[in-house]
C-alpha cells in the first residue's frame, strides 16, 4: 500500500483560487485591524483580478432582480372631474432583463463599489381601477400591462464582521431610472389613463424596486459568500487534517488590491494548533500579479506534522518493484549484499517499508523548501500464513531542498539538493561486509533510488488530491512559487473561475 501526504510547499497550490475568491474565512472574532502576531496566510487579491472576476457580476445581479418578490402596488388619488381613483396593479413579475456592463473600483479604506449600466427590464402584471365621477359615472376595469424600465444600478460594498463571519454590507445600494413607461392593453384610448398611471405609480414603484432589489443583492452577497467560504473551507480538508482560515482580523481595501489575513492554524482530529510572531508585513508582496499567497512555513510544518500523526508519511514497495527500481537505477541486484540482506529469499518474498520517524521539519529558504526528517527503512520477509519479519532495517537522518512549480495542471517538484547522514541499521542475519561498506551500500541507495523514487510518486500523487479538489477546474496562468527566508509566495493570473459560478447559481435557483 501507498500512503502520501502533502507536507511541504505544493500543498499550497490547493489553496490559491478559493482564497481568492473569498478573501473572507469564518472567524470567532473579527475585530479591528489584523492581529499580524497570529498570521499564517496572507491572500492579495490586486485591481485587475476584481475586474476579472466583475466580468460576471452581471448574472448575479439578473438573479437578484429575477429572485426578488414585487408585492403589489396599490394606492388612491383626488382627480379633478373623476373623483377618487383607486387602482392597484396586481401579479407583477419581470420580463426581459438585460445588462448593458458593470465596472468595479476598489475604495481605499472605504469600500468596492461596483456599477451596473443599462439595465432594461420589463413588468408584466394586471391593473385595476375604479372611479366615481359624480352623475352616475361609476368605472371599475381591469386591463393588462406593461411598465418599460431602464436605470443603472450603483452597489458600495463594506466588509464587516457580523456573528463570527465576514459579511458583504450592500446597504449602500441605489437605482438612477432613465425610463418608466407604462403601457396598457385592451384599451381603446390609453393614452391619457397611461399618463395618469404612470404618475400616480412610478415613485411608489421607485421606492420598491430598490427596496427589493437591493434586498436581494444583500442576500446573494452573504449567500456568494458563505458558499465561497464553505467551498475554500472545503478545499483545505482532507479526512481529519483541515486548516483554520479564520480571518485575524477585517480584510484591507487599498487603492490597488484587497488583503485578508487568516490563522492558518493546523485543525486534525477537532484539535487546533496555534503559532505566534508571524513575520508578514504589506511590502512583502507587490502587485504586479492578479493574486498572491504567502504562507509562513509553519503552516507547511503544522501539515507535515499532521501528516505523520495521520500516519500517512509510508511508502511500501513489493520487493520486485523495489527489484525493478533499482535495476532502473543502474544498481546490481545481484551484488553480495542484497542475498545477505535478504537471507537468501527471492525479491517476490518480500516487501520493503519507508516510513518518518518523527514529524519531519520544513523551513523556507531562498535556495527552496528545506524539508527535514528522520527516516526508517525496512525490508520485510513475507512468509505463507506467517506476520512479516523484518530481516534488515536502518535509519538516516535526511536534508532534501525542494522547489516546486506547477504546468499545465500537473505539480513538479525538482530536487536542487539533499543531505544524508546515517544513524544505525540491523541486520537479522550476520553480514560479511564490513560496516564502511554497508553504510556506503545504504548511502547509494537511498541516493539513487530512495530519494528519486518518493518525489516521483509523490508528484502524480499530489496532482491527483488538488485535482480531486477542482484545481484542475481552474484557469491558473503563469503560477510561481517563490521561496523566501521563513516563508512562500504563491503568485499567478487566473482567468473567470466560471464552473464556480454556475455551481453558486444552482445553489439559488
Amino acid at each position: 500500500m501507498t500512503n502520501y501526504s502533502l507536507p511541504w510547499a505544493p500543498r499550497t497550490m490547493l489553496v490559491a483560487v478559493l482564497l481568492s475568491l473569498a478573501l473572507l474565512g469564518t472567524t470567532e472574532a473579527c475585530k479591528g485591524k489584523s492581529s499580524s502576531s497570529q498570521t499564517g496566510i496572507v491572500c492579495r487579491i490586486t485591481r485587475p483580478a476584481v475586474m476579472v472576476l466583475n466580468q460576471e457580476t452581471t448574472k448575479v445581479i439578473q438573479r437578484a432582480f429575477q429572485r426578488a418578490t414585487y408585492p403589489d402596488i396599490k394606492g388612491e388619488r383626488i382627480i379633478l372631474f373623476l373623483g377618487k381613483v383607486n387602482y392597484g396593479l396586481y401579479n407583477i413579475q419581470i420580463s426581459n432583463l438585460s445588462i448593458f456592463s458593470s465596472q468595479a473600483e476598489l475604495k481605499k479604506d472605504k469600500s468596492i463599489d461596483i456599477a451596473i449600466r443599462n439595465v432594461s427590464m420589463i413588468f408584466k402584471g394586471t391593473l385595476q381601477y375604479d372611479y366615481n365621477g359624480g352623475w352616475l359615472l361609476k368605472v371599475h376595469r381591469s386591463v393588462d400591462f406593461e411598465i418599460d424600465i431602464s436605470l443603472d444600478l450603483q452597489i458600495n460594498t463594506q466588509l464587516s464582521c457580523d456573528a463570527g463571519r465576514v459579511q458583504a454590507d450592500t446597504s449602500d445600494c441605489y437605482l438612477s431610472f432613465h425610463k418608466l413607461t407604462l403601457s396598457l392593453h385592451g384599451e381603446k384610448q390609453p393614452g391619457w389613463l397611461e399618463q395618469l398611471f404612470t404618475d400616480f405609480i412610478s415613485f411608489t414603484l421607485k421606492l420598491i424596486l430598490k427596496g427589493q432589489v437591493c434586498k436581494e443583492i444583500s442576500v446573494l452577497a452573504n449567500m456568494m459568500a458563505s458558499f465561497v467560504q464553505d467551498t475554500a473551507a472545503n478545499f483545505l480538508t482532507d479526512g481529519d487534517i483541515g486548516v483554520d482560515i479564520s480571518l485575524t482580523g477585517t480584510p484591507i481595501i487599498k487603492d490597488h488590491y484587497l488583503e485578508s489575513h487568516h490563522k492558518g492554524f493546523l485543525t486534525y482530529k477537532n484539535q487546533s494548533s496555534t503559532f505566534q510572531d508571524s513575520i508578514y508585513t504589506p511590502n512583502l508582496l507587490s502587485d504586479s500579479r492578479m493574486l498572491y499567497f504567502w504562507f509562513s512555513d509553519k503552516v507547511l510544518s503544522s501539515l507535515a506534522k499532521a501528516a505523520f500523526l495521520d500516519k500517512r508519511l509510508m511508502l511500501t514497495l513489493t520487493g520486485d518493484e523495489f527489484k525493478a527500481l533499482m535495476e532502473n537505477k543502474g544498481m546490481d541486484t545481484t551484488q553480495d549484499i542484497l542475498p545477505e540482506i535478504f537471507q537468501g529469499s527471492s525479491f517476490s518474498d518480500s516487501q520493503v517499508v519507508v516510513r518518518s520517524l518523527s514529524a519531519p521539519l520544513i523551513t523556507c529558504k531562498l535556495e527552496g523548501t528545506v524539508v527535514k526528517s528522520s527516516v526508517s527503512v525496512e525490508i520485510q520477509l513475507l512468509r505463507q500464513d506467517q506476520a512479516p519479519t523484518v530481516a534488515f532495517s536502518f535509519e538516516e537522518d535526511i536534508v532534501t531542498v525542494i522547489q516546486a512549480s506547477y504546468e499545465e495542471k500537473k505539480l513538479i517538484l525538482d530536487l536542487s539538493d539533499f543531505q544524508i547522514q546515517h544513524k544505525s541499521f540491523h541486520s537479522v542475519a550476520a553480514l560479511s561486509m564490513s560496516q564502511e561498506s554497508i553504510q556506503d551500500f545504504l548511502k547509494a541507495l537511498t541516493t539513487m533510488v530512495g530519494i528519486p523514487v518518493t518525489i516521483s510518486r509523490l508528484e502524480p500523487a499530489l496532482t491527483t488530491l488538488l485535482n480531486s479538489k477542482g484545481l484542475d477546474l481552474f484557469d491558473i496562468i503563469n503560477p510561481e512559487i517563490l521561496t523566501k527566508e521563513g516563508y512562500l509566495v504563491l503568485q499567478m493570473d487566473f482567468g473567470f473561475p466560471q464552473h464556480l459560478l454556475e455551481d453558486f447559481l444552482q445553489t439559488i435557483i
